[in-house]
């Protein structure tokens, strides 16, 4: 019989990898967010019109939406890679 080992989500190795998805989604997120705003003037105009808080609202949404992500994503190839080995 297989002893169980516990996943390599909750060590501290998997915690690290989890923080850097975050990482790579906040950043996509800002890369995002700055894209849409040169490539659309649409976009820009709005955001002139409304102000800094309106742009950091933008952001911070793009940023959060990004990074929640990927560490969701994150986790599952954690879980994944777990249940391979």
């Amino acid at each position: 019989m297989r002893t169980k080992k516990s996943s390599e989500l909750i060590s501290a190795s998997g915690l690290i990898k989890l923080m850097t998805h975050a990482m790579m989604g906040a950043a996509l997120g800002l890369t995002f967010s700055l894209t849409l705003v040169l490539s659309n003037p649409a976009v820009a105009n709005l955001l002139n019109n409304g102000g800094s808080q309106a742009a950091m609202v933008v952001t911070l949404t793009l940023v959060t939406t990004f990074a929640i992500g990927a560490t969701l994503t994150g986790a599952v190839f954690i879980l994944a890679e777990d249940k391979q080995t």
